[in-house]
């Protein structure tokens, strides 16, 4: 007979506590070894319990994995086409060890042309060059072909020549010597002061028509230079005795044989309106039209006519067209002979000259406006900046005369 104690209730306890464990380690090793076993079959039902019976439930059954197949290395090598089993995968190139050593490529930048090439190098050398060409040989050419140096001897006893060189003796001209000096003079030259006369238009509107009429060439040989006849508008016809006298007066001067044909260096010709782009024109003007600056300008207080050749006009003064000169007198005609082919001979490239020798006729290109001796002449342009030293004060005094060869061989 057994007594009980309290100690026999502890090893019950503890007893039961065992068989429960070992019932839990018991039902998990029957899983494991019925999923090996289900493993083997073919097939599975498809109520089949998830948990084994016959054994206590203890905590939660998850079925296990199956074990990753290795797919063959078929499935990665290049080109090949996945099947419809297979995952997404990219096309793989393994890289060799010369790839990852070999630095890589630049893109090979091809040539440029030659030009580019020679503007990148010598950048705006290229540009400079050329236009260092072009006025080299305008330079070479001015001084090869232009006028002989002024104050030759030269004169009225062997004719004047037209050099046919519509650049030079002009205000816009280098070479040129202008009408008037570059800054204000006040000088007592008696014989540049404009003779008493008929009335005028001092103020015309600063612009011009041309004069209908045209001629025949004149002249035997050389270059041909046209012209038209112009007159400024707003000015008094009466003054001047109307357009086609002006016209007619115009063209008989420049078709004398006296004139710049004579020697037969080069031709003239007067056109009309129609004619495209005349070389020059010969315009009738107002006084204080040629006073303006870029006109004749009016830095000596006496009237002027001029040649400008950035309008490309021969600018005929209506004062002195109408009063005419003091060394000329009376002589009306003569004095519009002269100022016809003085300015005309701008316009052909000749430039001021002085006098040749006492009491021989003036050269048609000296500045007979103002007088016929070289001091008077030489005051009103020896100023700084002006045409000093061009007509030297030599004391010389020559007599009026308006052709450039008035005596022509017949």
């Amino acid at each position: 007979m057994r007594l009980w104690h309290p100690g026999a209730v502890d090893r019950l306890k503890h007893d039961a506590r065992g068989d429960d464990r070992r019932a839990s380690y018991a039902g998990s090793s029957r899983r494991t070894s019925s999923g090996a076993a289900s493993s083997g079959s073919s097939k599975k039902p498809a109520n089949s319990p998830l948990t084994d019976t016959g054994s206590p439930r203890v905590g939660q059954f998850r079925p296990s994995k199956a074990p990753a197949q290795r797919v063959g290395e078929d499935r990665y090598r290049p080109g090949t086409r996945r099947t419809s089993a297979e995952p997404l995968r990219a096309s793989w190139k393994p890289k060799s060890e010369d790839d990852e050593e070999r630095p890589a490529r630049r893109p090979v930048k091809k040539p440029g042309g030659g030009i580019g090439k020679f503007v990148k190098t010598y950048g705006w050398r290229v540009y400079a060059l050329p236009i260092l060409v072009v006025i080299t040989a305008l330079v070479v050419f001015n001084t090869a072909t232009g006028p002989p140096e002024p104050g030759s001897p030269a004169g009225a006893a062997a004719g004047e020549a037209a050099v046919g060189d519509s650049t030079a003796g002009a205000i816009d001209g280098g070479d040129g010597i202008p009408e008037n000096p570059a800054k204000p003079v006040d000088v007592n030259v008696p014989t540049a002061e404009l003779p008493n006369g008929g009335d005028y238009t001092q103020d015309g509107k600063g612009t011009w028509h041309v004069v209908p009429g045209s001629g025949p060439v004149v002249g035997k040989a050389g270059k041909l230079y046209t012209y038209t006849v112009a007159v400024e508008d707003g000015i008094d016809p009466a003054s001047y005795a109307g357009d086609d006298s002006f016209g007619t007066a115009v063209q008989g001067i420049l078709s004398d044989p006296r004139s710049w044909t004579w020697n037969g260096e080069i031709r003239l010709q007067r056109v009309d309106a129609s004619y495209p782009n005349p070389d020059f024109q010969v315009s009738l003007t107002s006084p204080n039209t040629t006073h303006r600056a870029d006109a004749c300008g009016f830095q000596i207080k006496f009237e002027a006519s001029c040649y400008r050749r950035s309008m490309g006009r021969v600018l005929i003064n209506l004062a002195r067209w109408v009063r005419g000169a003091k060394v000329y007198g009376a002589d009306m005609t003569g004095y519009r002979q002269y100022a016809i082919n003085h300015e005309v001979g701008h316009a052909l490239g000749n430039i001021h000259v002085g006098c040749p020798g006492n009491g021989q006729p003036a050269p048609v290109m000296m500045q007979q406006s103002f007088g016929v001796a070289d001091d008077y002449v030489a005051a009103l342009n020896n100023i700084p900046g002006g045409d000093k030293g061009k007509v030297a004060p030599d004391h010389r005094v020559c007599v009026p005369n308006a052709w450039p060869n008035p005596t022509p061989p017949q």
